[in-house]
């Protein structure tokens, strides 16, 4: 899953492609080299970002489903929390909603979902983005993330959401202390018994900037991407269904790889 931020304060890319035709042919560009799916997003949801209205997320990233209608081969995700902005995102071609609230922001947003009979990334997060990296963080994060997770699934099911709709996210980074989104992908089978579809995101994100520099001078995002190829493998043979990253060219090459040796696992 390649994704593109149209958006002015993304932590990783924010602005780089905030322009509707810059934004469009990125898209286009990822998809030649090796995305699946493209997940657009016009909301920030770093640590500390702001909710913004519907019709400015909607302004953002409608221009850039519409532009590439008939261009794109391959699905487009759309990165939402919110019902209205799904419902006009799929009526202009989206096919996939990625929710990080996991139908908690926006009860509506569960009727959209079902009705429209798309499928539906519930992740888990412990917080909000306002406020999620200032913890408290769970003692015990699998038992957070999987009865979060459950609890997920739960309001799915109960919106009449099918379970073969349904793909769930861990989380990586959403309320989670560095070292637990490490030990998340050491134990990410765990995960996969819940058995559902998971999708893994940890692409050029903090844990890693302070992994591969330090607290008071981590790596910047753009010098993460090696250290995301490690998380990406470690995800893929724990278990992981898809990978939401940042640099498509280079991660479906560690992918592709990995899925090999998850063959002979």
């Amino acid at each position: 899953m390649g994704v593109v931020n149209v958006t002015p304060d993304s932590f990783s890319d924010g602005g780089t492609y905030f322009d509707s035709f810059t934004a469009v042919n990125h898209a286009l560009a990822l998809e030649k080299s090796g995305a699946d799916i493209i997940d657009i997003g016009g909301e920030s949801t770093r640590p500390g970002a702001s909710t913004i209205s519907v019709e400015e997320e909607i302004s953002r990233v409608l221009p850039v489903i519409l532009g590439l209608r008939g261009a794109l081969r391959i699905p487009i995700s759309i990165d939402t929390r919110k019902a209205v902005v799904a419902e006009a995102a799929i009526a202009a071609g989206a096919e996939i909603v990625n929710d990080v609230s996991a139908l908690q922001f926006d009860p509506v947003l569960a009727e959209v979902i079902r009705r429209h009979k798309v499928p539906v990334i519930l992740m888990h997060m412990r917080g909000t983005p306002a406020n999620m990296q200032k913890g408290p963080f769970a003692k015990n994060v699998f038992r957070d993330v999987s009865a979060g997770l459950r609890a997920a699934i739960a309001r799915a099911r109960r919106a009449k959401i099918s379970r073969s709709q349904i793909i769930l996210d861990p989380g990586i980074g959403f309320g989670k202390s560095y070292r637990q989104n490490f030990e998340l992908l050491a134990h990410l089978e765990r995960l996969a018994a819940l058995g559902y579809p998971l999708l893994v995101g940890t692409s050029r994100k903090a844990f890693l900037g302070v992994t591969l520099g330090s607290a008071t001078s981590p790596a910047a995002p753009g010098e993460r991407i090696w250290g995301t190829a490690a998380t990406i493998t470690a995800a893929i043979l724990g278990g992981a269904h898809f990978i939401r990253v940042h640099d498509v060219f280079e991660m479906a090459k560690v992918a592709r790889v990995a899925d090999a040796i998850a063959a002979e696992l």
